[in-house]
């Protein structure tokens, strides 16, 4: 099936740094590029910094007392794909990038009347940056938590940046995007919204 390419698509970016705004991050960095790249796809949306929200601890679709999963969840709930950006930090994705998960696992109790969970109908990505090694590791950790929990991943479904080891260098202090990088990110959003279109035009069957 050809799915058609002027179907309107929306995504939300999660970006997961440890620093609230107006730090910098080249998490959001990576993610920013990334919403460019979908844009040039027909895929509009936004992005949210989730260290500028509380998100409460737990697995629950709202845990209550001023928790701003819910908002951020109907955000997700309104997109077509969702795109998880991270930092490596001790060879992991951060904690916010596991409580975003934490908090997606309530999704596997949420189905429609058919059964399906609500995330079936929904692609997922990944971008990773860090200092060290680990963008693999923490791409396969993420890519299977998403996948746990109903979305689905184009083939290239990540783009990252990992710096020399030891070494200071962060992605947004880089005088130019580097040309892999930029060329992963395009492989990355041209399959994400083609997956995210016949998604849309062919759901998955009950089972």
């Amino acid at each position: 099936m050809n799915p058609d390419q002027n179907t309107p698509l929306r995504a939300v970016a999660l970006v997961c740094t440890l620093s609230p705004s107006p730090a910098p991050s080249s998490s959001q960095l990576l993610a920013e590029q990334t919403m460019a790249a979908l844009a040039e796809h027909g895929v509009t949306g936004t992005t949210i910094r989730i260290a500028d929200h509380d998100v409460k601890p737990g697995v629950e679709t709202d845990m209550g007392d001023g928790d701003a999963w819910p908002q951020i969840r109907a955000a997700v709930m309104d997109a077509d794909i969702l795109v998880l950006s991270t930092p490596i930090w001790l060879g992991h994705a951060s904690s916010i990038a596991q409580r975003v998960l934490e908090r997606l696992d309530a999704e596997i109790s949420e189905t429609d009347d058919e059964g399906r969970l609500l995330t079936y109908g929904k692609a997922a990505a990944v971008c990773v940056v860090g200092n060290e090694d680990g963008a693999h590791k923490v791409s396969a950790d993420l890519f299977q938590g998403l996948n746990d929990v109903g979305f689905s991943l184009a083939p290239n479904a990540v783009t990252y940046w990992v710096g020399e080891a030891m070494q200071g260098t962060d992605y947004q202090d880089l005088d130019k995007t580097p040309e892999k990088t930029a060329s992963t990110t395009a492989t990355l959003a041209a399959n994400t919204a083609h997956l995210a279109r016949l998604l849309k035009a062919a759901p998955y069957p009950a089972s």
